[in-house]
């Protein structure tokens, strides 16, 4: 395939690769197939909880998933709508898989934060916003359940500024308060959406457009007070300034429901048209890559268990620059060895099909590329291109994994070795315990709960778990680890590439044994919360 330079900046210009964040439970897998079904890219809204007659969410599609009703796992799904080709990730909102959602961020070039109207801004909704002012994401601020009691939305508007920084912009604005909504108004244009809301939210919803003079004489008092709250916050650039979006100076604000599919079009044609398309993307020397050059990807994700039919591995890489062609020979620069790329493929949640051509911006599924690990680097060309590595989080969480049945030992073995190329767990090993007993680190308890789940459901290896009384680790030298090992109270572990680990109950215990070893090397690693606060400062 003969393409231009031209050619590639056009279809870069017509991407967008965009993350949900939030808290658990604001919405976000409900959010994601609220624009699936505006995009015409499925038929019918599925839910987050299984009802009788209703299918699961294309996002949930794990069994866990949908047994607990939430986001275990980050999942990519692409579609089309108008002009634009939209790449969407829904990520897990649980602090326990953090580390899954900061993997997703180094691979989109904008996020969707969203907000349940009635709580505001919640803990982890605000750990995820600072990875993104870190990554320089514009944020698009999406206030859902407003066909819920919540929050006024003038005090939403002076949470988001005091604890976010950002001005608000409004692109929509409720006709009502929460939980008793009865519209939204177009705050440029001074015109109203009503809805007419279909049974159970599985389908479009259907929108009667009211003139200023039609809305007010419907709802005269809450017209006016939407009309009045809205115009508190034009600026001087009207009630939208695409710059200040970019510069993640403002945030474009939008209400709804996205149970109820209320306010899904509008946010969705602002995607569109208005969310930033892939742009230049640095290397670790610090050089920019154009789009325009020749084929890199990042890969940040590893999945299994997609496919039970065939237990396959896929590594998920964004396409930075260049053409990808399916049957390309790149180069991972990693090993600096030849990588065939003969079975690419695209995922819509669980289901994939064969992709021959992505361009940047879009996200490719290699399958079976077992030598890919997340953060590396793929690339064509004489130039060697090495993007950033994803630094290491600390587990502060410990299990010793056991096989449960005697004779299943191969799947133990295959079964914890590709959950922990996903990075699932860390899986590390211990002289002590030996190569049957592996050491499992987590930053969440919850993760525990996926490996135990996919063990016996995905690999056919029933596990025991046995918790261990760590909470802290570092990172030692070979002389560390001759020093401490057999040492009481502390471990020694290895991980997969090699690298020394030491395991301490507590900090207390950390400080003790460096006065007592004062000569060896103890580096603390950085815990979930300093990674979100140190994100492109700390790499691995």
């Amino acid at each position: 395939m003969n393409t231009s330079d031209d050619q590639v900046a056009e279809k870069a210009r017509a991407r967008r690769s965009i993350a949900v964040i939030s808290h658990p439970d604001a919405g976000k897998s409900t959010l994601t197939e609220a624009l699936l079904l505006h995009a015409s890219a499925i038929g019918e809204a599925g839910a987050v909880h299984g009802k009788a007659g209703r299918r699961g969410t294309v996002s949930d599609w794990m069994d866990m998933e949908r047994a607990r009703g939430i986001s275990v796992n980050s999942t990519v799904i692409q579609f089309p709508f108008n002009d634009a080709v939209i790449n969407l990730v829904d990520t897990p909102g649980h602090a326990d898989f953090s580390e899954d959602t900061f993997r997703v961020l180094t691979a989109v070039d904008a996020a969707i934060m969203l907000v349940d109207a009635s709580k505001g801004l919640e803990a982890q909704t605000m750990k995820l916003f600072d990875v993104c002012r870190e990554r320089g994401l514009p944020v698009i601020t999406v206030i859902n359940k407003w066909d819920r009691p919540g929050k006024e939305a003038l005090a939403l508007v002076d949470e988001i500024a005091e604890r976010t920084g950002l001005r608000s912009m409004p692109k929509t604005w409720p006709v009502g308060e929460a939980g008793f909504f009865h519209g939204l108004l177009d705050p440029q244009h001074h015109t109203m959406q009503r809805f007419r809301r279909t049974p159970g939210g599985t389908t479009k919803v259907i929108a009667d457009e009211l003139s200023d003079e039609q809305a007010e004489t419907e709802y005269p008092k809450e017209w006016v007070t939407a009309k009045e709250e809205a115009s508190l916050l034009e600026g001087d650039e009207g009630f939208y300034d695409r710059e200040a979006f970019l510069a993640q100076e403002a945030t474009p604000m939008f209400f709804g429901s996205a149970v109820q599919n209320i306010g899904i079009e509008d946010l969705l044609g602002f995607i569109a048209d208005e969310a930033p398309y892939p742009g230049a993307r640095k290397d670790i020397e610090d050089q920019a890559h154009p789009v325009d050059g020749d084929f890199s990807a990042y890969v940040f994700k590893i999945q299994t268990g997609m496919d039970r039919a065939h237990r396959d591995q896929i590594a998920f890489a964004r396409v930075c620059s260049g053409v990808f062609e399916r049957g390309m020979v790149a180069t991972h620069a990693q090993t600096g060895k030849p990588f065939a790329t003969k079975y690419a493929q695209k995922a819509f949640g669980r289901e994939r099909e064969t992709v021959d051509t992505a361009w940047p911006g879009d996200v490719v599924g290699l399958v079976n590329a077992s030598a890919l690990r997340p953060g590396d680097t793929l690339y064509e060309g004489q130039s060697a291109v090495t993007y950033p590595r994803l630094p290491h989080f600390a587990p502060e969480h410990f299990r010793e994994a056991r096989c449960a049945d005697a004779g299943k030992h191969k799947q133990f073995r295959r079964g914890i070795h590709q959950l922990g190329e996903e990075g699932i767990v860390q899986v590390l090993h211990s002289e002590r315990r030996g190569a049957q007993h592996p050491v499992l680190g987590a930053v969440g308890p919850m993760q525990f709960d996926v490996v135990v789940e996919r063990m016996r459901g995905e690999f056919n290896a029933p596990i025991t778990l046995d918790m261990l009384d760590y909470t802290f680790a570092c990172q030692i030298d070979h002389a560390a680890g001759e020093a401490l090992t057999g040492h009481r109270d502390c471990e020694v572990v290895m991980r997969e590439d090699g690298s020394l680990l030491g395991l301490f109950p507590n900090p207390w215990k950390l400080r003790s044994v460096k006065r007592q070893y004062p000569d060896i090397t103890l580096e603390p690693m950085r815990g979930i919360a300093d990674q979100f606060q140190h994100s492109t400062l700390t790499q691995r």
